[in-house]
Formats: structure tokens, sequence, C-alpha cells
């Protein structure tokens, strides 16, 4: 009997278990373990709309526990704080709510524990003890609709606001959440009537207009090239908003924002309401070997993040397709498996700047979404291999794979509007398709009502999948 243990139940940690267990079902008495901080699952695509109070926290989420109770995959609410990975006695130590430790023995682990949001990295950052908001988290997103919502009122009283949205520190990813967060802003305030009261501004990390942390997009269209910064360029002037990229958050104070772009120009920015996207480090978890030494450092990168089958330390320039994991599988420990945002990327996928002071600016690499699901279901099928004695063969390379992003712009049934981004491959792979790292034919970028419907179907439809309701395996 072989015991796997899935430390995080987002995207990755969850459907991961979901894999496992039908993979699993009826080729011996195996035991699933998850083991989650957060008792619920979150559908985090959807918070967006909770940030600007067009949907509830509770209509993104569900309790992990009856899902888990269902399958027969044990549900342990807690924080792994330790991992020894040594095969003399391989154990995770958990902090459980009530303030006792537990130790659970595994056989093959899998990290997946999404971001630690690293509001500390700037002063006056982040909703709790700083002066912007964020929409990361439900209860973020909750904060952040009631924030909006009291500047909707002061706006109704005649006043006028300047709003900033866009990432909060050099190193953030996530813009995609954020310009659809800009996208929804602009759309409900045209909705209300109080667009013309409101200076709205895009503050970006991006080299480029409509980068997004994945260097990108370039499709064909009629026989010309067409980009995402051309997309991005076009909604924002119709929009009415302006940008300011190629930045990093220096400090926030009530009501200002301090920047330092790649130029050295630092300036500033005045705001009545701003929602910026932190920067991601891993989850604080030790890495501790039969000795009592800490290894974390031979495990995972400075940022904590797990070291997989990734080829480490290339310079951007010489990054490739084939450099990006295949198997998320660690090199040390070989049962050690690592997903979504957990994994250690080999570099960033857009190009990293620097400003003269040295200061890093640049978005780190995306790893949510679809990309997560993919390599949580790869880690897991990996898993089965090694269980039955074979070696590790499913692979989910980044530089290999699809990626798909709705951007919600208005969330209306009848005059709603998204833009609709389909990327092949994630990470460019210059060996496979030498002249944009990218097939053209399979990437399109598009702004409609029917992304809008799409993106609402994917909210029913993930919930529906992720909760193992019947046909879920259907749904890709």
């Amino acid at each position: 009997m072989a015991k796997i243990v899935i430390v995080g139940a987002g995207f990755a940690g969850h459907y991961a278990a979901l894999v496992l267990q039908d993979a699993l079902k009826g080729r011996g008495n195996h035991e699933i373990t998850v083991i989650s901080r957060v008792p619920k699952f979150t559908y985090i695509p959807s918070l967006v709309w909770v940030g600007i109070g067009q949907m509830r926290a509770e209509e993104t989420q569900f309790d992990l526990k009856p899902v888990y109770d269902k399958l027969g995959i044990n549900y342990i609410h807690g924080t792994v704080v330790e991992v020894h990975p040594d095969p003399e006695d391989q154990y995770v130590v958990v902090n459980l709510p009530n303030g006792q430790t537990q130790n659970v023995k595994y056989d093959y682990v899998l990290i997946a524990t999404g971001p630690y949001l690293n509001f500390p990295a700037v002063e006056g950052l982040g909703p709790e003890k700083g002066y912007t908001q964020s929409i990361c988290t439900p209860p973020h997103a909750t904060e952040a609709s009631s924030k909006y919502l009291e500047l909707v009122h002061k706006l109704e009283k005649g006043e006028r606001a300047k709003i900033i949205i866009g990432t909060g520190h050099g190193l953030a990813t996530c813009q995609g959440a954020a310009f659809e967060y800009i996208c929804n802003i602009h759309n409900d305030l045209v909705d209300r009537g109080l667009r013309d009261r409101v200076e709205l501004m895009w503050l970006s990390n991006e080299p480029a207009l409509g980068d997004f942390g994945i260097d990108g997009l370039e499709t064909k269209y009629k026989g010309n090239i067409f980009t995402s910064e051309d997309m991005v360029r076009y909604v924002f002037e119709q929009y009415g908003i302006r940008w300011e990229i190629r930045s990093h958050v220096r400090k926030i104070e009530e009501g200002k924002v301090h920047t330092l772009n790649l130029d050295g120009e630092e300036k500033e920015f005045e705001f009545d309401f701003a929602m910026l996207i932190p920067p991601f480090k891993a989850q604080p978890i030790k890495w501790i070997d039969k000795d009592g030494n800490d290894i974390t450092s031979k495990v995972c990168n400075p940022a904590g993040f797990v070291k997989v089958d990734a080829n480490y330390g290339k310079p951007y320039d010489e990054l490739d397709g084939p450099d990006w994991p295949r198997k998320y599988q660690n090199p040390i420990y070989k049962n050690v498996f690592a997903a979504g945002i957990a994994f250690a990327p080999p570099g960033p996928l857009s190009k990293p700047g620097k400003a003269p002071d040295g200061t890093p600016i640049g978005p780190t690499p995306p790893r949510t979404g679809y990309t997560a699901e993919l390599s949580g279901k790869a880690a897991a099928l990996n898993i089965v291999d090694m269980i039955e004695g074979r070696e590790p063969s499913h692979t989910a390379s980044m530089a290999e794979t699809p990626g798909l992003c709705v951007a919600s712009m208005k969330n209306k049934i009848l005059d709603g509007e998204a833009a609709t981004i389909a990327i092949f491959p994630v990470a460019r792979n210059r060996a496979a398709y030498p002249e944009y790292g990218r097939d053209l034919d399979n990437c399109a970028a598009e702004v409609g009502m029917a992304g809008a419907w799409f993106k609402l179907f994917l909210h029913y439809a993930f919930l529906y999948k992720l909760q193992a309701k019947p046909g879920w395996k259907l749904i890709p």
C-alpha cells in the first residue's frame, strides 16, 4: 500500500487528488491524504467579480471535506511547516488549528501549496497593514468590493476620484487578473454613469503593454500579425485608461504610490482607491534531513519554490522550451513532486530588466489556472507510474502545452465583454518553432460578447467538475 500526501488544495493539488483517486481506484489499497490550510476550494478567476460587488465570495467556493469523504480521500485541515524527505523516515509536520502538531508519513508527496502573498515586500502594500486592496483571496476581494462601493457612493454625491490598478512590485505576476479588474471597474462605472468622474490608471512591471508575464502574444489575422500589445492598447485607448509600465512600486503611503521605472525615474501617483497585486513567494515550509539539518536551499530556489526537472541557471537569452520542467519531479528526492505555483520555474517568460540602481523589474512567470491543473495532473499520474513500478512518463511542460485565458471585461449577459486569449505553447519554444517560439496558427486574441458568456460558463463548469459530480471527467 502506498501513502500519497498532497500539500495544498488549489487548482493543482485538488485536481491532482481527483486524478489520483480515479487512477488508483481498484488497483490496490492505497491511501491519499490532502492537507490544506484552507478548508474550501476557491475558484480564483471569479474573485474579480467579487471585488466589484457583482458576486458573493461564497459563490466561488465549496467545502473540500465532503468531496474527499465521497471519494475516500483523507483530509487534514492544517498547515504543513516541515517536510522530512530522507528515506529512513519520510513525513510532513502539520500545524493543526487547535494548536497541536501532527506528523503524516508518506511514500510520495506532491507540494501544491499555492503562493504566499508577500505584501511585506513593499511598505504600505496590502489591505491588512497597508493602503491598497487585493483580489487574491475571498476575504481580500470582499474587502476590495466594500472599499470600491464606498468610493462609488462618494462619486454619486458628486466627488471625483483617482483609481490605480495593477502590480505592486517589480517582480509581481498575475497581470491578467489586474487587467480584468481594471476593465470591469471601467464598465461598472460606465453603467453607473460615473466614469467621467474617475481618472483610471494601469500601473505595471510589464516590459511592454499586454505582456501579461508571458512575453506577450502574436496571432495571425487575414495575413497580418497582431499582438496582445495591440489589443490592450486599443482597449485602454477606447476605455480612456492611462498606463505606466516598466515600473516597480517602492513605497505606498495613504493616497500615494511611489514608483521607480527601468529608466531610473522616480514618480509619485495619487489615488483614492488602489488594487495592486503583491509579489508571490512560496509558503514557508522547511525541509529537514535525517540529521536535523535545514536543507531548504538544497531542495528549493531562493523564493522557496520546489526545484523539479527543469534546467536551472541559464541566462534569459539562452532559456528555451526544452529547459522547462516536464514531469514535475524533484531531481534529488524522486518521490517528491511539485505543481502549480509551488514548482520553481527555470526563469522568467518575459524579458527581465533592472533599473540603474539594480532594482529588478519584470514579471515572474504565471503558473495558475489551467497550467496548474495540467502540472498537477502530470505529477499525479507520474506518482501512479512509480507506484506501479514504471518510470514516470506523463509530461505537461509549459513549452509544450496550451494556455487559455478568458479575461472578463464586463460581466453582463446581454452586453458583456471579455478578451479570449489562446496561446500555444505558453513558454516560447524556439527549438520547436524557430520564428516566434510559438505556433501562431494555434494562437488567438479577440474581444467580444461570446467570451463573456464563455467566462461565466467556465465558472459553473469548473465548480461542478472539481466537486467530482457525475460526468466530471468529461470537462477538460
